[in-house]
């Protein structure tokens, strides 16, 4: 991880794509604890330090994740990414063209526990979530397109599923039907953004992750 951003009140790091971002079954150790470490030893601090998650990345995913240092922040950036307050970008490497340059997609996403994965509907299903999120097409290599999307609404894989259904799957992205996995595990979806107003001190916070150390990513840059 690499810290972008830190005040009093909130700590904004950028994941590498293999860290997961709270524990799970897999027993790896989660970013939160390793920015609790990153703190601990920064600031000297005995005994425990205080991190609250206010959102998740997906383990294969990179970028921007914002930490609550304080349980004051952690309760209002929770109710503003809630809200829809905290504005996320992504940028995402997909191998076919986009049917338009720019468009809304407006899916009913129906999720399954058991496989990990969310299906897109037109129409509204029962047990289904509404997912709005806007791309437009930003740059291009030989082989790949890339999007940079503005999610509107915070669902589970809701990019990866949506730009599936769109036609196109991310790279990498092999549950979402893309042919190959990438070597590290990852898939090319990048949390590049994150504006919003600061839950205490009221100034307008806006920080951008670097892009992965990676010749496709590199091109982009």
């Amino acid at each position: 991880m690499t810290v972008i951003y830190e005040d009093n009140h909130i700590i904004i790091v950028s994941k590498t794509a293999s860290e997961i971002v709270q524990g799970d079954k897999t027993g790896d150790q989660p970013l939160s604890e390793t920015v609790k470490l990153y703190l601990k030893e920064k600031y000297q601090k005995p005994g425990n330090v205080f991190i609250g998650v206010t959102h998740r990345l997906d383990r294969p995913v990179s970028g921007l994740v914002v930490f609550a240092k304080t349980s004051k922040a952690l309760s209002r950036l929770n109710e503003m990414f809630k809200n829809g307050e905290v504005k996320k970008t992504y940028w995402a490497l997909v191998k076919q063209t986009p049917p338009q340059e720019e468009g809304t997609l407006e899916h009913w996403l129906v999720r399954n526990e058991k496989q990990n994965k969310s299906y897109a509907y037109e129409q509204e299903k029962p047990g289904s979530k509404r997912a709005v999120l806007h791309y437009r097409l930003i740059g291009r290599s030989d082989n790949y397109c890339l999007l940079e999307v503005d999610l509107k609404t915070g669902r589970h894989h809701q990019i990866r599923c949506q730009l599936a259904k769109m036609g196109c799957p991310i790279k990498g992205d092999l549950k979402y039907g893309f042919p190959r996995s990438n070597p590290d595990g990852s898939i090319c979806l990048h949390a590049r953004r994150v504006s919003f107003v600061h839950p205490v001190s009221k100034e307008r916070i806006e920080v951008e992750a670097p892009l992965p150390d990676d010749n496709l990513w590199k091109h982009f840059s």
